[in-house]
């Protein structure tokens, strides 16, 4: 064991350490692109998000105009319908009020 620590000296300490900081700086560039990597995709990612948005906003705008146009067409017509009921309550009042002032001047007649 004496041996071995007797062969380390200063001289390859400091090799070895060089070594070593030359594998960590390798690291660290290896790093550096990963983070440029990933700020890439983000940048693409974000830009496909935005472009995936504003078609989505503007197909549910197109919806939403159609929509508007169905619901405004079947207002329309229900309220035709709702004026014709309206018309025919009226009329069938109108007569039903008509026939019992018949019926009570009848009665009255009589008596």
């Amino acid at each position: 064991m004496e041996t071995m620590t007797r062969d380390w000296t200063d001289e390859r300490l400091e090799e070895r350490f060089d070594r070593i900081d030359d594998r960590f700086d390798s690291v660290d560039g290896r790093f550096d692109r990963v983070d440029a990597d990933l700020r890439e995709l983000r940048g693409e990612m974000n830009a496909r998000f935005e472009s995936m948005q504003q078609t989505m906003d503007s197909r549910f705008e197109s919806m939403q105009a159609r929509m508007d146009n169905r619901f405004e067409s079947m207002q329309s017509r229900m309220d035709a319908r709702f004026d014709e009921l309206q018309r025919t309550m009226n009329r069938f009042g109108g007569a039903l009020i008509v026939a019992l002032f018949a019926a009570l001047l009848g009665i009255a007649i009589q008596i």
